[in-house]
């Protein structure tokens, strides 16, 4: 594996966040927002892990159980993710940046008062583990939009030992696709395996003329849908794989 780079997503392919950051982005909401409960109403996580194929960013999340708070169904929002984002933070006078730090802070807290309760909502995908420890540390990285100290305690607390160095996090503020291609101009000797959950993501690597040579693999056991994969499996450059593949790349 040393003629190798494993550039691998995190949530929906590492770890299997969507209740942590559902519940993240309530308690964010209730600073937000003084009319909502500060119980989750019952149903109203399972709705989110229902929309969570179509989030990109951690911040959404609190934008997302707002709105479904608010009643919107799970369909809607999904069908028109991008405007009713939008819509939601120009309605009520919120900027992406701010979002983003209190996002941010809101799970420092979490981390600083009940560890264990947030390392808990953040389980790894049966196997994951165990994998990546089969992977040299030096052929391994981590591209996300989740911020890296996040990403630094979860590998931790599992042991798993990667530098930080390594994450190329939110906190880095690049695309993945210049992340990518810095990273195969760094190491040109070496095969990029891509393994993403997002569909759009691999697209938009797919359209970048630089990343030609890297090696795209969607995650079938993450946050996407049917339908992703269904298109997916339809494009010449891109792998639908199982957790079971992973020691066979």
């Amino acid at each position: 594996m040393t003629n190798k780079l494993y550039a691998l997503d995190f949530d929906g392919v590492i770890c299997d966040s969507a209740i942590e950051t559902g519940m993240a982005g309530w308690k964010v909401a209730l600073k937000l927002w003084t009319d909502m409960p500060k119980a989750i109403p019952e149903g109203l996580i399972e709705k989110f892990r229902q929309v969570r194929p179509v989030m990109e960013t951690g911040y959404e999340a609190v934008l997302i159980m707002r709105l479904l708070y608010e009643g919107m169904s799970p369909d809607t929002l999904m069908s028109a993710f991008h405007h009713q984002m939008e819509a939601l933070m120009i309605r009520d006078d919120m900027f992406v940046d701010e979002l983003k730090d209190i996002f941010g802070s809101t799970r420092d807290e979490w981390i600083r008062d009940d560890f264990d309760s947030w390392i808990a909502m953040n389980p790894l995908f049966d196997g994951i583990a165990e994998k990546l420890r089969r992977i040299p540390t030096d052929s391994l990285v981590i591209i996300t939009t989740k911020q890296e100290r996040f990403v630094d305690h979860i590998l931790k607390a599992n042991q798993i030992a990667l530098p930080i160095e390594q994450v190329y996090g939110l906190d880095r503020n690049m695309s993945k696709q210049q992340i990518l291609n810095d990273l195969h101009g760094e190491n040109p000797s070496l095969k990029i395996l891509f393994i993403e959950d997002r569909l759009p993501t691999l697209i938009n690597v797919i359209t970048d003329d630089r990343l030609d040579d890297i090696q795209l693999y969607l995650a079938g056991w993450g946050y996407n849908t049917t339908t992703d994969k269904d298109s997916a499996s339809n494009i010449d450059r891109i792998s639908v794989i199982q957790l079971s593949d992973i020691p066979k790349l």
